[in-house]
């Protein structure tokens, strides 16, 4: 409580939750979704186009003959090029556009922002140029532009033109 406000609306009218959901409107197929992070498909594209990249080429060569590289490691299992422990994909690759479809598009939590999807993918991926290729993906996705918060004020009434009295 304020001082000299009183209680706000909140306050005094607490939202009752059993009547937002009744109990033969909760079903477990409601809740129940799988998310699958990345396909055996995706993981051979990445293997194949980070040996066609320039600059990644030189560093799995060095990883293989056992030199060290800052900040990158090899995955022996998967034999993926690591970046701090996340999964690094090449330049210009359309691996890079089906995990921001995934991540960005996806039905479970689709359309989080550009902070959000950022540190979804930033979790688990690294590409060159990651920040600004996701920041222009979900600044130009048309279902984030449409539900986007206004920001700014609301538009004043348009007031018709006087007419002149002369030429």
């Amino acid at each position: 409580m304020y001082p000299k406000r009183g209680v706000d609306f909140i306050s005094k009218n607490p939202p009752n939750f059993h009547q937002v959901l009744k109990k033969d409107e909760i079903h477990e197929s409601r809740f129940c979704s799988i998310k699958v992070e990345i396909f055996s498909d995706v993981v051979e594209q990445i293997k194949k186009d980070i040996w066609e990249d320039k600059e990644y080429k030189e560093i799995l060569k060095q990883l293989e003959i056992c030199e060290s590289v800052s900040d990158y490691s090899l995955e022996t299992q998967a034999k993926v090029l690591l970046s701090k422990d996340r999964v690094v994909i090449p330049n210009n690759s359309a691996v890079q556009l089906d995990i921001l479809q995934k991540d960005h598009d996806s039905l479970l939590d689709g359309h989080p922002g550009q902070e959000k999807t950022l540190t979804l993918i930033n979790r688990n991926f690294y590409w060159d140029g990651m920040n600004q290729i996701i920041k222009d993906y979900v600044s130009s996705c048309q279902k984030c532009s449409r539900n986007k918060n206004i920001h700014h004020k609301k538009f004043g009434f348009i007031k018709p033109l006087q007419i002149p009295s002369g030429p």
